[in-house]
């Protein structure tokens, strides 16, 4: 049965893992994440499921740990918030360049460098243009609230072997560490492996398997990149999530992901109240992004607000969407400062309606 409970977006994220059927769990503790492993340890899933929960020496050793439960077939997650997802991005090209299931979870935090353990959107770039080396996409998800984190964990596993890819959830400091009521859904049960590409050796009716994102001939690794560029465009054409508020009749239209999202639809109603049209637009899917949707409210809008909680990134993606239809400016705040709807308000007439 499903179940209802008030819990932090952190620990919900861990127990949404378990009930995901998840077999494993490797990660390493890091402020505004370390939740995520420490409600792990404290539940014992072995005990419920059999999960393997394990504290790495490190994030490095971390990412490999996914790459080779991942390549047995297993279902992989791992957490870590901003400087340790970098740490992670060498694994995670090798797992994108192998085409195997993960999933990871970057709970964001100020940066750059060390930076602050308050909440930013400034990993936005790292996640959707390939933090790593060489040409490949993560999926990345984009919850704006503790349910949202709940749904994504299972939808990411699913996502994660239909394509082959790995599959990030691009929480932070906010959805991480706030409380709020979630509708849990029921535990599914862990599978055992019995995929044609996986490594878990040779049985009688099936040849041994190796998994490798190493090609020594260009004329290989050209091979190898057309595939996934194939995939990519697949994942593009039927992966694309986005919430729409109130644009039927809008003139202009705000955007956010996220927990700015929450605040930007805030400023929405404000904006509506003092009788401007105003929509929302929210990806839901940092990639693949909305594009279509942003090229036809370009059509219908005056100009379009993107609010982030960075010094400006999705915003990029929002005016190659639009094609140059309508104007395209940017508001936010950063270094893990919040933005306050009122402030958003003041940049949309400022910036779009009187600009």
């Amino acid at each position: 049965m499903k179940e209802l409970r008030l819990m932090k977006g952190n620990e919900a994220l861990a127990e949404a893992a378990i009930r995901a059927g998840a077999d494993a769990y490797f990660g390493y503790p890091i402020t505004p994440q370390s939740e995520v492993i420490e409600y792990l340890m404290a539940n014992k899933p072995e005990d419920r499921t059999g999960m393997v929960v394990l504290q790495a020496e490190s994030e490095v050793a971390a990412i490999n740990m996914v790459y080779g439960a991942a390549g047995c077939g297993k279902k992989a997650v791992t957490s870590s918030s901003s400087p340790g997802i970098s740490l992670k991005q060498e694994g995670l090209s090798y797992i994108a360049g192998a085409e195997l299931p993960c999933v990871v979870v970057n709970v964001v935090r100020g940066g750059p460098g060390l930076g602050t353990i308050q909440p930013s959107q400034s990993d936005y770039f790292q996640s959707v243009k390939g933090g790593g080396h060489g040409d490949y996409k993560l999926i990345v998800l984009a919850p704006s609230s503790v349910q949202e984190s709940v749904d994504y964990m299972r939808l990411a596993f699913d996502l994660a072997f239909k394509y082959r890819n790995p599959v990030m959830i691009q929480s932070d400091g906010i959805i991480g560490q706030m409380m709020e009521k979630v509708e849990l859904f029921e535990q599914q049960k862990r599978v055992e492996p019995d995929y044609e590409w996986a490594t878990i050796g040779k049985k009688k009716d099936k040849p041994a398997t190796f998994v490798t994102s190493l090609q020594l001939q260009a004329e290989e690794q050209e091979k190898v990149n057309l595939r996934l560029q194939k995939k990519y465009r697949e994942v593009e054409k039927n992966e694309v999530r986005f919430e729409k508020v109130q644009c039927d009749d809008a003139e202009y239209l705000l955007t956010a992901f996220g927990s700015c999202a929450r605040i930007t639809r805030k400023a929405m109603e404000m904006a509506r109240a003092k009788g401007y049209k105003v929509g929302m637009l929210r990806p839901q899917t940092l990639y693949p992004f909305p594009t279509e949707e942003f090229n036809k409210m370009a059509e219908q809008v005056k100009g379009i607000l993107t609010v982030e909680m960075n010094a400006g990134q999705m915003v990029e993606d929002v005016k190659l969407s639009v094609c140059g239809k309508t104007k395209v400016e940017y508001f936010g705040r950063f270094g893990g400062m919040i933005p306050s709807p009122e402030e958003i308000l003041n940049a949309l007439e400022q910036k779009i309606i009187g600009g």
